[in-house]
């Protein structure tokens, strides 16, 4: 789904009347987030992601009973929208300084002290789209990387299956990175609830290792982070495990921008090489 796409949807839908080709791009990728007053409208790239959506819109009106500092939907029902999940929600306030890692272990300190909600949540697969990104990377990979990575996946899949925690398992961000965090007039708040979840907690520790170990986040950065949170996911024996699991989808959600963003095809190629060499050393860059 490229951008031009998104906004025939987007105007499809209806929930924009009179803004939507004003509205403001903020994001592309397995979404497309527009933005226009005080709304903001996200547009899914197929109707696979339509549970996903709504989920997302339950998870949201669960944590505002539990008075966790989240973005809040406008709408609670999803729409599907020429085969495109559409969502609608209340848009937030410029932020006031970016969000730092202890901003974002302190709110997962605050979900992860949850009971889990009257309605099912998933187990968190990380590795679960990988198929589904695969298949939209196409031709634009070499098949080669594409078998190398589903081999990673089905590998890491039977580890992380037989771990053992050190914390209870419960209710998880899933995708737990300060540009999730949104620092407001009123604080920090937590955005992109799509993969929020109930599984071992030290999914959302281990986003954060991975950040500091491939992303460049300095040592003292992942430090506050650690101090604030209380735990160092490092400590436990089955990080490696969870991180690999994470290294292995990240490369893959990668490569479905490739067939049309050469940017992304170097990046895939970037970090598809450094896990055939298992140089933990090699920089990724976000994208």
């Amino acid at each position: 789904m490229d951008e031009a796409r998104a906004r025939d949807v987007l105007a499809a839908s209806g929930v924009l009347p009179g803004r939507a080709p004003d509205a403001r791009l903020l994001a592309l990728g397995e979404n497309a987030v527009f933005a226009a007053g005080d709304l903001v409208v996200k547009v899914g790239r197929d109707a696979e992601l339509l549970d996903r959506a709504r989920r997302e819109l339950a998870v949201a009106m669960w944590l505002a009973e539990q008075d966790v500092p989240a973005v809040r939907a406008a709408d609670p029902e999803a729409l599907s929208v020429e085969g495109h999940p559409v969502t609608v929600w209340h848009r937030l306030p410029e932020p006031v300084r970016p969000a730092e890692p202890r901003d974002l272990a302190e709110l997962l300190r605050r979900v992860h002290a949850l009971s889990a909600p009257s309605f099912d949540l998933p187990p968190r697969d990380l590795l679960d789209g990988v198929e589904r990104w695969l298949r939209l990377a196409g031709d634009a990979i070499d098949p080669a990387d594409a078998a190398y990575l589903r081999e990673r996946r089905d590998g890491f899949a039977a580890a992380a299956a037989a771990l053992t925690p050190r914390l209870s398992p419960g209710p998880i961000h899933g995708d737990a990175l300060p540009r999730n965090v949104h620092v407001g007039p009123a604080g920090p708040v937590l955005v992109d609830l799509e993969t929020v979840s109930a599984d071992l907690r030290e999914h959302d520790l281990v986003v954060m290792a991975l950040s500091h170990d491939r992303y460049g986040v300095p040592a003292a950065a992942y430090d506050s982070f650690t101090e604030a949170y209380g735990r160092d996911v490092r400590e436990w024996s089955g990080c490696s495990v969870l991180r690999g699991a994470r290294e292995t989808a990240s490369c893959a959600w990668v490569a479905q921008h490739a067939p049309s963003n050469p940017k992304a095809r170097a990046e895939f190629e970037r970090r598809v090489g450094s896990l055939r060499d298992g140089d933990a050393t090699v920089r990724w860059y976000p994208f």
